[in-house]
């Protein structure tokens, strides 16, 4: 009985501490979309004061819970997380994004950072959550479709293929219209080098942590001289304290070709030249069935693969990378290898008074071209004919046993294999950065940034020694070789200081400072004639071109209600001469902060609510050449050499100059709203804008016996775009397991020629956008009262029975003649429309996402079909036969004049929507105390095109994207699948 009291007893006093029993849980907390941990969390067991924060690994240990404590985990820009405690000995958490803080965002803009809630220009801010997925390899590839605004049209389906991109139409008629990029601080040179594909695919992918893009004057202004066509920042990866941790990322990508030109199969040429040739025609003919597309193109593998490492400690933090990328394009032998190192460090100091930043970007990029002419040649060489003949070699036309047909078409196989052109490129951008902030006045810093952008290429080839055979005249066995180099340098020097002044509830954000860059270049080339035994060598004469600029900014906020940004750049130009050489670019930018009003603040469904307007005037230089504006004289080549006696000499030719050149200057004028409703799940913008370009940089006709050449470049006219942006996110559902969102945004705009060398509407303005198959003639031409560049034709007959008619044009103007009077403007290939449209699921540890892209309003020329839809485009000569497209078939033209060339039956409507892109992904449970991360992605590229456009593709653009609507022999647009590998430990 006793022992059973003692037992009672023992109860009794143990019953408390088991009810009071303290647990210790621990994990690891990590960021829901990059997997990587967060330091600094907040931990709390709710109702209590019992609470910890994550370590640099964002690892924690929190003691004294009871089973039923409720967890709490919060930390700034993210939704807070509660977790019941139900005696769990590991509990790892991912955090979510919070929408409602998204105005906490920081922006990056000139020489300087802001809130996007304090924002006051046309700015848009993309980051890893918002980018493109799938095979990408350049920066633009991951924007595309996700800015108003911003249309961006990639060049054709080769792999790291440039891309034509414009904010906002684009500012000038012939001078440069891309946007600045600025990569880590540095605004790098426009275009790429001999031997490069896409410049901005020498940035990995991998490496990108957000891309800005700067749309109107009062954001971009502070760039001045460079910034009338927008402003792109690109920010890479920067390193976290904390122990090292390790990102691996791979993918594997197949690509087929979806589309074909609709070349004659070599039974339709059969029966069209039984049925339209002459006998020795027909006699012409095989007896092969050869689909030359077929025999250039293939099937294309590629892979790519990226590690980096970061870490760091308190006041130091590092980020390294190496990345390798092998890609083949779907053109036979089309390849592109390409290799990435990056490196950051960042060390604080002096108790965070002196911060220093250190980054460099360097890729080696080494190209196969193949051949792109076989693209064209494809489409006409006969269809009956083998690709080799019986001894081996390839088939070609002969005028004799001995002789090439130098007229005639060449095997679009043999132009692959025996045709080589290569290409390598070396890139380097980097920049070191200090911020000191004064001890002696905090709110003031100095900063000094210096970096630099070299480039250096190589492209070089030959034809190899059985090149149409080793014939005489043939061209085998000559090589060529062309180098170029680029050298920037730059450095800016500017005073911050930011200050509240509470007794007036204001915020003054004050800079100012001085911009130094320098941009050297080089190029050489030579070709050698194997049979004559000659090497041709251009005269190499450097160049350079220098940029001054003086800046201030100072932006005001008033109780966090009311904003004000002004700011103003002077710059100065050597493409100028002194008394044109500098310019001055003002801009102000105001701000109201609705929803932080009395009357709005304590409505809960409006997040967000600010009116912005803003005016402004940037600068335009780069015409592309270095000197412009000085006489010069141009030596000859070793081939143009003068003869006198057994010497030769080097003769010099004046150049083409205009001593009156000066600053091209656009105005922009843009009213916008941002909106933020329910916790912000539904948000967006909406901008309005005109810009007004005045002393157009323009290069056109010299008037007759005037100048040194019969082109040069003048300061002519004016053109006007106008436009409306507008972009939204919904969150429709949101739970712990389930997400659903939509965005998009949609672009109008209109673009219209107010001056050009007169006002008048009736002249004949200037003509441009040369095509395939009337040499000298163009189809496009800029006019008062018109869109740059439309359409300028004959207006085709019809019959009764609706097709056209054969050399039969309206007589506009009714004299009687058909001639270049009763020409006139139809259409234009810039769309009216354009809109992009993405949507995202994700379910526990599963998501998906797709993006759509259109336009509407844009018309192109198809020189396709009018160069190669015509009976005399197959049945030229005697000697020789090729082939056309359906077209042909169609129409039934005979006529091969110019007139035909530039009928308006050939100008189509590209209107067009587009599947961009398809994901899927699935991350794999963590394990538990570590923040190790697996993530598997299935995605298909270019899966649907859904257009009236009657040619290949409705989107295109000439390689160096200054003409856009003429639809020649693009390089076809692969559908690609990726699997996709992303590796956390």
């Amino acid at each position: 009985m006793k022992t059973i009291y003692k037992k009672l007893l023992i109860l009794v006093l143990l019953l408390p501490f088991s009810v009071l029993a303290q647990n210790i849980v621990g994990g690891t907390v990590l960021d829901k979309v990059s997997g990587e941990p967060i330091p600094g969390v907040n931990i709390n067991v709710q109702g209590t004061n019992n609470g910890v924060s994550t370590d640099f690994d964002g690892k924690y240990q929190l003691s004294n819970v009871k089973r039923g404590d409720k967890i709490v985990f919060s930390y700034i820009g993210y939704t807070n997380t509660v977790v019941t405690y139900v005696a769990q000995n590991s509990l790892n958490v991912s955090l979510e994004e919070d929408a409602n803080q998204l105005k906490e965002v920081v922006i990056q803009v000139g020489y300087g950072t802001v809130k996007k809630k304090d924002a006051t220009g046309a700015v848009t801010v993309l980051t890893s959550k918002d980018f493109n997925k799938g095979p990408v390899t350049s920066a633009d590839q991951m924007i595309t479709g996700k800015v108003a605004g911003l249309q961006v049209i990639n060049g054709g389906g080769s792999p790291g293929e440039g891309a034509t991109i414009r904010i906002r139409s684009g500012s000038s008629l012939s001078a440069n219209n891309d946007p600045l990029y600025v990569i880590d601080g540095v605004p790098v040179a426009a275009g790429g080098v001999e031997g490069s594909r896409n410049p901005l695919s020498t940035i990995n992918q991998n490496n990108i942590e957000s891309i800005t893009v700067l749309k109107d004057a009062s954001a971009t202004a502070i760039y001045g001289s460079r910034a009338s066509n927008g402003v792109i920042i690109i920010t890479t990866k920067k390193g976290k304290a904390g122990e090292m941790q390790i990102n691996y990322n791979a993918n594997f990508q197949v690509s087929e070709i979806t589309n074909k030109v609709d070349a004659l199969s070599s039974t339709q040429f059969r029966d069209f030249v039984t049925a339209n040739g002459n006998a020795a025609q027909i006699a012409l003919m095989g007896a092969a069935d050869t689909d030359w597309q077929d025999e250039i193109f293939r099937t294309a593998i590629g892979t790519d693969h990226n590690i980096a490492l970061s870490g760091g400690s308190d006041n130091i933090v590092y980020r390294a990378s190496v990345g390798y990328a092998n890609l083949n394009g779907i053109l036979k032998r089309d390849n592109v290898e390409r290799t990435t190192m990056s490196a950051g460090i960042t060390g604080n100091f002096f108790d965070d008074h002196l911060k220093i930043e250190l980054n460099n970007n360097t890729s080696l990029i080494n190209s196969n071209y193949s051949n792109r002419g076989a693209i064209g040649s494809a489409i006409r060489f006969d269809p009956t004919q083998a690709v080799r003949n019986p001894d081996g070699t390839f088939f070609q036309w002969y005028t004799s046993p001995t002789e090439i047909n130098q007229l005639a078409g060449r095997n679009p196989l043999s132009q692959i294999e025996q045709q080589n052109s290569f290409g390598t490129a070396y890139r380097s951008i980097g920049n070191i950065q200090t911020e000191y902030k004064m001890h002696f006045l905090p709110e003031l810093k100095a900063v000094a940034n210096f970096g630099y952008d070299q480039l250096t290429g190589r492209s070089f080839g030959n034809t190899e020694a059985n090149f149409l055979n080793g014939l005489s005249g043939s061209g085998f066995n000559n090589t060529y070789e062309r180098t170029q180099s680029r050298f920037n340098k730059l450095m800016d020097l500017y005073l911050n200081y930011n200050k509240k002044v509470e007794s007036i509830n204001t915020v003054f954000d004050v800079t100012g400072g001085y911009s130094y860059q320098d941009f050297r270049e080089t190029f050489y080339s030579s070709n050698f004639n194997f049979q004559s035994n000659n090497t041709t060598v251009d005269p190499n004469f450097p160049s350079r071109i220098n940029l001054q600029s003086f800046f201030a900014r100072t932006n005001i906020n008033i109780a966090d209600k009311y904003l004000v940004t002004l700011s103003y750049r002077r710059d100065g130009t050597s493409r100028f001469t002194e008394s044109n050489r500098w310019a001055n670019f003002p801009a102000v930018a105001l701000a109201w902060k609705l929803n932080e009003e009395n009357f709005l603040k304590d409505v809960s469904s409006i997040s967000t609510l600010k009116i912005r307007g803003g005016w402004g005037i940037t600068g335009q230089q780069d015409i592309g050449i270095s000197y412009p504006s000085i006489p010069l004289y141009l030596a000859s080549n070793t081939a143009a050499q003068y003869p006198f006696g057994s010497q030769f000499y080097t003769t010099y030719r004046p150049q083409p100059y205009n001593s009156n050149l000066k600053w091209e200057q656009t105005t922009t004028v843009n009213a916008g709203l941002d909106f933020g409703f329910l916790n912000n799940r539904i948000n967006g913008s909406v901008d309005l804008y005109k810009r007004t370009t005045e002393d157009l940089l323009l290069y056109t006709q010299n008037p007759s016996f005037f100048g040194f050449s019969n082109f040069d470049n003048y300061n002519v006219g004016t053109i006007e775009n106008r436009g409306i942006e507008i972009a939204a996110e919904v969150i429709p559902f949101r739970s712990d397991d389930f997400e659903w969102r939509i965005g998009g945004n949609v672009t109008f705009q209109e673009s219209k020629i107010t001056k050009l060398t007169t006002t008048l509407p009736n002249t004949p303005g200037i003509n441009v956008g040369g095509y395939e198959g009337a040499t000298g003639n163009f189809i496009q031409n800029h006019q008062v009262g018109y869109a740059p560049s439309s359409f300028y034709v004959y207006e085709q007959a019809y019959g009764v029975n609706g097709k056209p008619l054969d050399g039969v044009y309206v007589d506009r103007n009714q004299d009687g003649i058909i001639s270049e009077l009763d020409k006139y403007r139809f259409h234009k290939p810039a769309a009216d429309v354009f809109y992009g449209f993405n949507t995202s699921v994700t379910y526990k540890n599963f998501d998906m996402g797709m993006n759509w892209r259109g336009s509407w309003g844009n018309y192109n020329y198809n020189n396709v079909d009018s160069s190669k839809g015509s009976f005399n485009n197959i049945l030229i000569r005697n000697t020789d036969l090729s082939n056309g497209v359906e077209n042909v078939l169609e129409t039934g033209f005979r006529s091969n004049d110019t007139k035909r060339f530039e009928s308006d039956y050939y100008i189509q409507d590209a209107s067009f929507v587009r599947l961009d892109n398809v994901s899927v992904g699935y991350t794999f449970n963590q394990k538990e105390n570590t923040s190790s991360l697996v993530k598997l992605t299935l995605s298909a590229q270019n899966v649907l095109l859904i257009t009236k456009y009657q040619g290949l593709d409705p989107e295109v653009v000439d390689v160096l994207g200054r003409t856009q609507g003429i639809d020649g022999n693009l390089y076809p647009r692969p559908i690609t699948f990726t699997l996709g590998l992303n590796v956390n430990f």
